[in-house]
């Protein structure tokens, strides 16, 4: 039997008091959501398998589980050796990487990551997922004929509709030809912006192409969206995105790991709030400056607020230079390492920066920030803090891909070193282990868990869905979730 994934000391004293800081309590963070809410916080209902996908008990009968410092209590070591869960909750394997759509259009693709889900009526649900394809990916995204954007290419995204039991009835391409699909967002309109995380030309690595761009697409109907690049919200490596869905506003992290590292966005559309399309019409792309605050890492104190001002971007389209390195002018740019999860929520957009590094450049170390930015009072409040007490030696709890859950808190997707969780944090800050990747993809002597991603609530808030990035795996958690606790 392959080893089980540790729990490290930095994950031990994640779990204990100390190792990551609030701004008091949680509910301002996740007031005024709830599950469905903002990006990667979508849909889906309880799942039975799919023909040929694996079933799993995880952890045994169904119990009342009330949210704790514990949470819903220890993690239970699954007999299938997939996914480790609490006792009283119970998952399915949606898709796994490798085995044919359904549609017959090829074989699902690999490296599954952000992904959302769309209420389809009739307790209906239509699960969109990226895959996070480079160019030496084995499992590509098949092109398809008017939903491929570059055919050398081998990202994009899929869609699962679901019915009202939760099953899969159908999965099929619904975005091709595009590169390294990270995470993106939902929109008011509901659709989902898949972002490129990459800023490769055409002519570089195969591609005919440039990328580095956003993309919509349509769940309801793919070919309604095609393979359009959204040019005018920047070329750069897009992580994740969030829309206000009072006036239209797109705000956009950027997932860069080596100096001077990425920004923050927003993009003022021309066609705000105006449906399928209307993000095509353009707009003004602008990046955050915190005046005298050259880089996010420095801020260690939860609470910390400061005065934010938006300035446009010279050249959106990186012809020459990429934006991070462009001239902002005498004031500067405000930079963060690993700007990745963002999502709109309590009348204002979250985003996270997931770990800053010295020894990467960086001027301070820090294994996660979550960050929220006020749009009325034009002001940046820094909320949770991971390490560096977490253990800056043993990095690895670096928040990604984040979500509001039903007991009114948050659920945190790992992305680091050693065994890969699914944390929860409860709205009074509470922090506890919701699941593990229990599939040891690594060599003999060197075990390896691959991270989480597109961790999302149904409606109902019934069922959870996430992705394991690696192996390909769709799952569907259900359980004793509880309504939103003060």
């Amino acid at each position: 039997m392959p080893p089980k994934p540790p729990m490290s000391l930095s994950r031990r004293s994640l779990l204990a008091a100390g190792s990551i800081s609030f701004a008091g309590a949680l509910g301002a963070l996740f007031a005024g959501a709830g599950p469905g809410s903002g990006a990667g916080s979508r849909a889906g209902a309880g799942a039975e398998p799919r023909k040929g996908a694996a079933a799993s008990t995880s952890a045994g009968a169904r119990t009342a589980a009330p949210v704790s410092g514990n949470g819903y209590g220890p993690l239970v070591a699954d007999p299938a050796g997939l996914l480790d869960l609490p006792a009283g909750f119970t998952y399915r394997v949606l898709s796994r990487a490798g085995d044919p759509l359904l549609s017959g259009e090829g074989a699902v693709p690999g490296n599954f990551d952000g992904m959302a889900a769309f209420d389809a009526g009739q307790g209906r649900v239509r699960l969109v997922r990226n895959h996070e394809n480079r160019t030496t990916a084995a499992l590509r995204v098949p092109p398809v004929e008017g939903l491929t954007y570059d055919p050398y290419a081998l990202g994009g995204c899929t869609l699962l509709d679901l019915d009202p039991a939760g099953r899969v009835t159908s999965e099929r391409v619904a975005l091709a030809g595009t590169a390294v699909n990270c995470a993106g967002g939902r929109t008011p309109w509901n659709t989902w912006l898949s972002c490129e995380e990459t800023e490769d030309r055409a002519g570089t690595a195969g591609y005919t192409r440039d990328h580095g761009y956003v993309f919509e697409v349509d769940p309801a109907d793919p070919r309604r969206s095609g393979a359009v690049p959204l040019t005018a919200m920047g070329r750069f490596a897009h992580e994740a995105v969030a829309v206000d869905p009072y006036l239209g506003v797109v705000y956009e992290t950027e997932d860069a790991f080596v100096e001077p590292f990425g920004l923050f966005y927003r993009f003022l559309p021309a066609r705000p709030l105006g449906g399928l399309g209307s993000l095509r019409a353009g707009g003004e792309l602008e990046a955050l400056r915190v005046p005298g605050l050259a880089n996010l890492a420095v801020v260690d104190e939860p609470g910390s607020e400061f005065p934010v001002e938006w300035v446009p971007v010279p050249d959106p389209s990186a012809s020459g230079t990429p934006i991070r390195l462009q001239d902002f002018g005498p004031g500067g740019i405000t930079h963060a390492q690993k700007l990745e999860g963002c999502y709109w929520g309590d009348g204002g957009v979250h985003f996270v920066s997931s770990y800053s590094r010295t020894r990467e450049g960086s001027p301070a170390d820090h294994h996660g920030q979550v960050w929220f930015y006020d749009p009325l009072r034009a002001r940046l409040r820094l909320d949770v803090v991971f390490g560096p007490a977490a253990d800056v030696q043993l990095p690895g709890d670096s928040p990604d891909n984040i979500c509001l859950a039903p007991d009114g808190g948050l659920m945190v997707c790992e992305d680091g070193g050693g065994a890969q969780y699914v944390f929860g944090v409860t709205p009074g800050g509470k922090v506890y282990p919701m699941a593990r990747n229990a599939v040891d993809v690594g060599k003999p002597g060197a075990p390896e868990w691959g991270e989480f991603a597109g961790v999302t609530f149904s409606p109902d808030a019934r069922t959870m869905y996430v992705n394991a990035y690696t192996p390909g795996t769709t799952f569907a958690v259900t359980g004793p979730w509880q309504r939103p606790r003060p």
